[in-house]
């Protein structure tokens, strides 16, 4: 196999080559941004000496002490604005005695040129401020700019890599599709890095009549020994007419899940949002996410990340860097802190293992058979800090394994100190094995133990994970 891939890698393919191009121009774009200015906390010496124009102009002109004080050369202006600037950053606006004493002896328009020397540098500092966020901005998007050409080069060598070529295998499929009444124009194969085959068929029925898409993948898994079943969304028959499918090499794994939730005081709107999705590769998600305060507000912000982070993941970005660029999102351009928790769990339907990624996110439980395991994260929220990088951890699940993923106004219901204890008795006290309702069963149960109406939004999210039996 790898004779063969390599083999068809001498030829450098030209897409490959164009997307580098591609993926070299953001990069240099970002380094240019990053180029630009570099953000700054002092003034320069030109800036200091505009605001001592701008304090002479304002001031100077109109006094009648003025030709006196040019005799003696602006330097005399220029240090006394130095020192009022020196001493504000020292003892802020409330200036020490002797410097006023100073200020009054030197100056006939001492209050005056006071008051306008302040608000010159007061003006001059949110100048500054704005200029730095303006930078901190173009620093993001050279990291976006940055990420996005990684990727580009990520996604395309590693499409370019698991391409490969089998004319023995090509021929024996032609040749069984054919006895069946199917006629390929092109096949194109695909290995990922676990070695999982997906096989690319341009065809078509004949004879008149429609092939079931399921006959053409029965026929594969008979012809690569491997069991090949249709894409999700793949179409139900081969028609008579050409058209791409795609088998993929099936699973071992299959996993059901189930939500309840409830807002707070019993509101019918949620700040809690949550999704569960598959993404490409035989991988599924189930995403929970706890929004800033309560209410409409909380939930736009809270559906907002989900959306976003179940985009990229589709896009095909890792995990690791959708949330990065989520965060990035959430904290660029904001006056106002709104953040919102982060909580993932990532089924590999193939291994059967599971990733869990959160950021400050409550703890996850893991139902097994004898036990329960609990995952952890002290990371903060999306949207806090500029840079962030969330806890990730990876569990083997076995079949009949449940993830429990909550809320904190699930466990906060519960008493203080026993909230885990209890919430770990209520999900190992019960026989169910249906995920929508044991979620159901939870909350019930923990509403039913707080005896209140419930103070936050809370919402719990199940998925299960079972074996496929193939005939």
């Amino acid at each position: 196999m790898e004779d063969i891939r390599e083999e068809y890698r001498i030829v450098r393919n030209p897409y490959v080559t164009q997307a580098d191009r591609f993926a070299q121009s953001l990069k240099h774009l970002g380094e240019k941004f990053l180029k630009i200015e570099e953000q700054r906390e002092q003034f320069l010496p030109q800036e200091i000496q505009d605001m001592c124009e701008i304090v002479e102009d304002k001031v100077c002109k109109s006094c009648e002490k003025r030709e006196s004080c040019m005799r003696q050369g602006k330097e005399q202006i220029y240090q006394m604005v130095q020192e009022i600037l020196c001493a504000v950053e020292i003892y802020g606006t409330e200036l020490h005695v002797e410097l006023k004493r100073r200020l009054q002896k030197q100056c006939v328009m001492a209050p005056r040129f006071l008051r306008t020397t302040l608000e010159t540098f007061e003006y001059a500092k949110k100048e500054m401020v704005w200029r730095n966020k303006m930078i901190q901005s173009r620093e993001d998007c050279a990291e976006q700019l940055d990420t996005f050409a990684k990727m580009i080069q990520h996604t395309m060598r590693e499409l370019d890599a698991s391409i490969f070529q089998d004319p023995p295998l090509d021929k024996k499929i032609r040749g069984h599709l054919k006895r069946a009444g199917v006629r390929v124009l092109s096949t194109v194969f695909f290995v990922n890095a676990q070695g999982r085959y997906e096989i690319h068929l341009t065809a078509k029925a004949e004879r008149g009549y429609c092939v079931p898409t399921k006959v053409l993948a029965a026929i594969l898994s008979k012809c690569t020994g491997r069991n090949m079943c249709p894409a999700q969304g793949e179409r139900s028959v081969v028609g008579q007419e050409y058209g791409m499918l795609i088998c993929v090499e099936g699973p071992g794994f299959y996993t059901m899940q189930g939500t309840a939730r409830i807002g707070k005081d019993c509101q019918s709107i949620s700040g809690d949002s949550f999704s569960m999705s598959r993404l490409p590769g035989g991988m599924e998600t189930a995403i929970l996410s706890d929004g800033m305060g309560t209410g409409e507000e909380a939930r736009r912000e809270s559906a907002m990340v989900i959306e976003m982070l179940e985009e990229l993941l589709r896009a095909g970005f890792p995990v690791e860097t959708a949330i990065s660029m989520m965060n990035t999102a959430l904290v660029m351009g904001r006056e106002d802190v709104m953040f919102s928790t982060m909580d993932m769990s990532i089924f590999d339907l193939y291994t059967g293992k599971c990733k869990f990624i959160k950021a400050g996110a409550a703890p996850t439980f893991i139902k097994r058979a004898e036990k329960i395991e609990h995952i952890y994260s002290e990371c903060l929220p999306l949207g806090v800090v500029q840079s962030l990088k969330a806890e990730c951890v990876t569990k083997e699940l076995v079949s009949g394994d449940m993830v429990v993923m909550v809320t904190d106004g699930v466990l906060d219901a519960l008493p203080a100190g026993e909230q885990e204890r209890i919430l770990d008795l209520l999900i190992q006290g019960t026989t169910i094995e249906n995920p929508g309702e044991l979620a159901h069963y939870l909350l019930e149960k923990v509403l039913e133990l707080s005896k209140n109406p419930p103070e936050d939004d809370m919402t719990v999210l199940v998925a299960g994970i079972w074996n496929i039996c193939y005939n």
